[in-house]
C-alpha cells in the first residue's frame, strides 16, 4: 500500500511539474501527517524529489537525473584559493561555495575548468597585492579624489568586484543580503566581517563606532541589522539621514561634486560626547564622498580628539590602478 502511495505521489508530481503538500493531500487522499512522516521524507532522502521555497510556500518537484560524469579536474595548487574566495549564487538562489561553485560557474559559461582556474588565481593575485593583513588601504585613493580628506585612514575588507569574474565572495554576500533583505544572509555577512572589524577596533583603540545610514528606504535596513548583529562593545555614535522631499541615492549621482553636496546636506551627526578615536563603517564605497563629509562634520563638532578611521565592507577598484603607479 505504501509503495502504491509513493508511486502515486511521483506520478502526480511528474504530471504537474511542481506541487504543494496540500495539493498532494487533496489528490491522493491521505492525511498531511502521513504524507510528511511516511512518504515525503523517504522521497527526499532517496533523492527522487526536491523541495524549494520556505514555509508557508514550499513546492516539491522531481529531481533531475544526471548521468554520472568524470569529476572535473581542478589542479591541486589552485584548490585552496578557490575554496577560500569563490562563491556562486545561482539564478534560483542556491549558494555554491569554493570548488563546487567554481565548477558550476565554468559550466554555465562554457569555460574550460583547468585553464579558467589558473586565470582566476592569477586575477586574484592582481587584486590581493593591494591587501595587507586582511585589509585594502584606500587612503591614497581618497587623497587623489578630494581636495581635503578628513579621515586619517580608510580601509576596505575587499573589493566589490574583480575583472572578468565579477563580484567577489564578500561582494556577492553584501549585494544579495542588502537587496533581498534576507536576514539569514545578513547574519552570514556578520560572521565574515566581525573578526576584521574587531581587529581594527583593537589596533586603533577605537572608543566610538558609527554606522553610515542608508539613502534608500527598505523594510529591512542592512546597516541597522549589522549594528544589531555585530554586538560591538564600543559605544555607538548616531548618524542620521535628513529627510528630503525626494530621496536621492548616492549611487544615482554621477558627478563627485553632486555626491559631496548630497552627503553634506543630508547627513547629520547627532553626538556631543568626546571620543578619542572613531570608526565609521559603511557597506560599500564608490566615491567615498559620504564617509569624507561625515568625517568633516565630526571634526567640525570637535567630538574626535585623535583619529577617524573609515571602514567599508567592499569598495570600488577604480582609482587603485592610478595609486599603484604613484
Amino acid at each position: 500500500m505504501e509503495i502504491d502511495t509513493i508511486q502515486k505521489i511521483i506520478n502526480f508530481i511528474k504530471q504537474k511539474g511542481q506541487v504543494t503538500a496540500k495539493e498532494m493531500v487533496d489528490e491522493i487522499g491521505i492525511s498531511r501527517q502521513a504524507l510528511f512522516k511516511h512518504h515525503l521524507s523517504k522521497l527526499l532522502e532517496s533523492g527522487i524529489i526536491e523541495k524549494r521555497g520556505k514555509p508557508p510556500k514550499v513546492f516539491y518537484s522531481l529531481k533531475e537525473r544526471q548521468e554520472p560524469k568524470e569529476t572535473p579536474f581542478v589542479p591541486k595548487e589552485y584548490i585552496t584559493k578557490i575554496e577560500n574566495n569563490f562563491l556562486l549564487i545561482t539564478p534560483i538562489g542556491e549558494e555554491k561555495k569554493g570548488v563546487e561553485g567554481f565548477i558550476d560557474w565554468c559550466k554555465r559559461n562554457n569555460l574550460p575548468i583547468e585553464k579558467t582556474a589558473q586565470e582566476y588565481v592569477d586575477v586574484l593575485g592582481k587584486y590581493e597585492k593591494y591587501k595587507k593583513d586582511d585589509f585594502v588601504d584606500g587612503t591614497e585613493k581618497f587623497k587623489n579624489s578630494f581636495k581635503k580628506v578628513f579621515l586619517d585612514k580608510v580601509f576596505y575588507l575587499d573589493f566589490y568586484s574583480i575583472e572578468r569574474f565579477g563580484k567577489t565572495k564578500l561582494g556577492q554576500i553584501l549585494f544579495y543580503a542588502k537587496n533581498s533583505q534576507d536576514k539569514r544572509l545578513i547574519k552570514e555577512l556578520v560572521l565574515e566581517i566581525k573578526p576584521k572589524i574587531e581587529k581594527i577596533i583593537k589596533e586603533f583603540n577605537i572608543d566610538g563606532v558609527a554606522f553610515i545610514p542608508p539613502t534608500v528606504k527598505r523594510e529591512v535596513q542592512l546597516m541597522k541589522e549589522l549594528e544589531k548583529n555585530l554586538k560591538l562593545k564600543t559605544r555607538i555614535i548616531k548618524i542620521s539621514k535628513i529627510k528630503t522631499n525626494i530621496s536621492i541615492p548616492q549611487k544615482s549621482l554621477r558627478k563627485i561634486e553632486d555626491r559631496i553636496e548630497n552627503a553634506e546636506k543630508t547627513m547629520s551627526v547627532e553626538e556631543n560626547t568626546i571620543f578619542s578615536n572613531i570608526l565609521l563603517i559603511d557597506d560599500a564605497i564608490g566615491s567615498g564622498a559620504t564617509l569624507n563629509e561625515i568625517s568633516k562634520k565630526i571634526r567640525q563638532k570637535g567630538i574626535c580628539q585623535n583619529k577617524i578611521i573609515g571602514l567599508a565592507i567592499t569598495g570600488s577598484f577604480k582609482g587603485f590602478d592610478v595609486i599603484s603607479e604613484v
